[in-house]
């Protein structure tokens, strides 16, 4: 069997603006300065490019890949241009089977996201031409149902604590808030959440970056004074200041989370080796595909260290890549982060278009697809009406 084809197909989904105002709320980092609008792009939307493989045995792996100047700094022009122009054409010829070495082929610098999106197809295909699911290929599957947990914006701390009360009557019983702002305001949002949710609910925090060292460790102080029942702070500094991180961990009980630090294989080793933090955050789109992000659990395992994952948005693809992720993989534990599917309808086909979606069941769990590759197919009279512009 030989990969004959790789090409990609770019969708846009609009998203609804926020129920409650935001500012001077979230991450002092992009206070006034950092938008995700542009002329070009002066919505609300999320981007995404589709991702096919297709072989001369009649084959084929379907993938995807998030496009987020704000987190990932790469726009859909230059993923598409990498997927179509650079990337895939170095893994024509190859045996999809031959995965190591396909993705050895296309390792270049950065590129995460478009290399995530072959990734995810060459596992779909493979699935696919065997039979499998892709945990079986990664791992095995020991667990079917996996525990959801979604992002908050920020904002004023009774419209925060709102929106977890309006997910929980969804199924949803894991919030992570979005902080980074003055710590002793971000605290009462942290109180007036855990008032709200009661003692029985997962609450992590997110503070992209926003904080100072020091900052961080009164926030994480302010929480364990105030027994919210913080699981952990993602992020709380610069993503270069590993000596800041570490100075967080040492100083606090909170357990910290690497999210920015952490992209790549040779990132959470450097956070191992800094003792910069607790838990790694591994992104499919970050980590640049199952294949690399298998890797970084594996040194988190070594380490004594968990793994989170995180969310990067998705059509539904994505979303049945990290459920397999979650279930093949032991250093992940407790909840995987699927803000995703509180923000827009996923573009999959019945069944699974209501199943990886909203409302949860009352386990507050989305089921890993037992079909064969990653289990899922996309509801392609839907991907046409959200295709964008080439």
């Amino acid at each position: 069997m030989k990969i004959t084809r790789v090409a990609s197909t770019p969708v846009c989904l609009p998203i609804p603006p926020r129920s409650y105002a935001s500012d001077d709320a979230g991450t002092k980092r992009e206070w006034g300065r950092l938008s995700r609008l542009s002329p070009k792009r002066p919505g609300t939307i999320l981007e995404y490019l589709v991702v096919r493989i297709e072989t001369d045995q009649g084959a084929a792996g379907i993938g995807e890949a998030p496009v987020d100047i704000g987190f990932f700094g790469q726009t859909l022009e230059e993923v598409q241009a990498a997927i179509d122009d650079y990337l895939g054409p170095q893994i024509v010829g190859l045996d999809p089977f031959d995965r190591e070495y396909a993705m050895h082929r296309i390792d270049y610098r950065g590129n995460s996201c478009a290399k995530s999106g072959i990734d995810l197809a060459l596992h779909d295909l493979m699935g696919r031409a065997l039979g499998v699911p892709v945990s079986d290929l990664i791992g095995g599957s020991h667990r079917t149902r996996v525990p959801v947990a979604i992002e908050i914006a920020g904002g004023a701390p009774a419209d925060m604590a709102a929106a977890c009360v309006a997910y929980m009557a969804r199924g949803v019983r894991a919030f992570k808030p979005k902080i980074g702002g003055i710590p002793d305001q971000d605290a009462d949002r942290l109180r007036a959440i855990r008032d709200a949710v009661g003692p029985d609910v997962s609450l992590r925090a997110d503070a992209n970056q926003g904080y100072s060292p020091k900052e961080a460790i009164r926030l994480c102080r302010l929480a364990e004074r105030h027994d919210v029942g913080l699981e952990l702070l993602e992020q709380p500094v610069a993503a270069w200041d590993l000596q800041g991180m570490a100075a967080v961990c040492r100083a606090v009980d909170t357990l910290i989370e690497a999210d920015e630090s952490c992209y790549s294989i040779h990132d959470a080793m450097q956070l191992i080796r800094h003792e910069a933090a607790d838990v790694l955050n591994i992104k499919i789109a970050k980590a640049g595909g199952l294949y690399a992000a298998k890797k970084i659990a594996a040194l988190a395992e070594a380490a004594g260290l968990k793994c989170v994952l995180g969310t990067a948005f998705g059509l539904g693809i994505g979303v049945a890549a990290k459920l397999h992720l979650a279930a093949s993989t032991v250093a992940v534990t407790d909840t995987v982060e699927f803000t995703e599917i509180g923000l827009h309808g996923n573009l999959l086909a019945p069944p699974h278009d209501a199943r990886l979606a909203l409302p949860l069941e009352e386990d507050g769990c989305l089921p890993v697809p037992d079909g064969p590759g990653l289990g899922v197919e996309l509801d392609e009279a839907n991907c046409g009406k959200y295709r964008a512009a080439p």
